[in-house]
């Protein structure tokens, strides 16, 4: 069953995807650090809602989005043509693995990235979501060594992953020459331990740049995730 989501200079028809549009890739696609120029990489767009964020954001750089699920192919394919930035936007059915041994190194300026992040435990029943839940079809290993392989010199990754996960990937992107150079956990609400972490990877090793956000206060969205999110949530 498809559902429309509209946001506000877009909208979103998830035509059956393995995920539905959720908080995180909103968060994702609001912090991310994008160039306003040259070539930005969305690996697993699912429905596009990532890409379309970048396309709102940027000038005139040029967006593909990677998608291996034939559904969520179809799907952002739809909401590219209907959306303001068609021309900047393309999607690719196929494997990230497989497309990024054709791809020239070091071309990407900026790659967004809201990856599987379930290393074990029993998958989802539906095909389509333990493809997207779930690390079988894109490890965390063959993650980074693809964000090592596309990634300019001056480049970035943005990921956004379940904070103990966050944490694993960290610990492993130095040996692929990949250093956080900034994170944002992120928490429900303030009594709620941290539940997400946004990371931005690049390869120059520098201090790392911390910050904290709380999407709720007691009664309504917190002031810091309305500045974030306010561009893209119709009702912010």
């Amino acid at each position: 069953m498809s559902r429309s989501f509209n946001f506000k200079q877009f909208t979103i028809n998830d035509h059956g995807c393995g995920m539905p549009i959720s908080t995180d890739g909103v968060l994702l696609g609001a912090w991310a650090r994008l160039p306003q120029q040259g070539q930005i990489v969305d690996i697993g767009t699912g429905s596009g809602l990532l890409a379309l964020m970048a396309a709102q954001r940027t000038s005139t750089a040029m967006i593909t989005a990677i998608e291996l699920d034939a559904a969520a192919v179809t799907a952002a394919t739809a909401n590219f043509a209907a959306s303001p930035w068609q021309s900047r936007l393309q999607c690719i059915d196929s494997d990230i693995n497989h497309w990024c041994q054709a791809i020239t190194a070091e071309s990407i300026d900026s790659i967004i990235c809201n990856p599987p992040y379930f290393n074990t435990g029993q998958q989802a029943q539906r095909q389509h979501r333990a493809t997207a839940r779930h690390t079988d079809t894109l490890s965390h290993q063959q993650l980074l060594a693809t964000i090592r392989h596309l990634l300019t010199t001056d480049g970035c990754a943005s990921l956004i992953l379940p904070t103990y996960e966050g944490q694993q990937l960290l610990t492993q992107a130095a040996t692929y020459g990949l250093y956080c150079q900034r994170r944002c956990d992120v928490r429900s609400t303030p009594h709620k331990p941290f539940m997400r972490t946004l990371i931005e990877l690049t390869k120059n090793s520098a201090i790392t740049e911390q910050h904290q956000l709380c999407i709720h206060t007691e009664n309504s969205y917190s002031s810091d995730f309305i500045a974030l999110t306010k561009d893209f949530y119709l009702k912010m």
